[in-house]
């Protein structure tokens, strides 16, 4: 093998890892605990009424309560997977839970949809 064939193997591996976690920062502390973020630093919830790893949230649940979309190029790992909404799209699920942010929480560290509708809300965890 070549160098440049070693570097270019090298690089696509590195690619690989970066994508899989892009979406992702390191959670972020909050006065509930530890909360998963998303790039951006945004808290990401999970929503009760989401069974087997398919979002029950779709139309204007969606609006308020976007998914944390996956691109084709990423790739599931470290507790994280993958589903496929109703709509086609892809989004990530942590533990098998969908994961979303909430249209409310203007900036990183706004925790304001924890218990939102009666409860069925929650803040992803770690």
């Amino acid at each position: 093998m070549t160098t440049s064939s070693i570097r270019l193997a090298l690089t696509f591996v590195a690619s690989l890892a970066i994508s899989s976690a892009a979406f992702a920062a390191p959670p972020t502390k909050t006065g509930k605990g530890s909360v998963l973020t998303d790039a951006k630093g945004m808290s990401l919830y999970t929503f009760d009424k989401d069974t087997d790893g398919k979002s029950a949230c779709n139309g204007p649940c969606a609006t308020n309560w976007p998914a944390l979309k996956a691109e084709a190029s990423d790739a599931p790992g470290d507790g994280y997977t993958i589903i496929i909404r109703d709509d086609g799209s892809r989004q990530w699920a942590h533990k098998g839970k969908p994961l979303y942010t909430f249209a409310k929480d203007t900036k990183p560290g706004d925790i304001t949809g924890d218990g939102f509708l009666n409860g069925a809300w929650h803040l992803a965890m770690p």
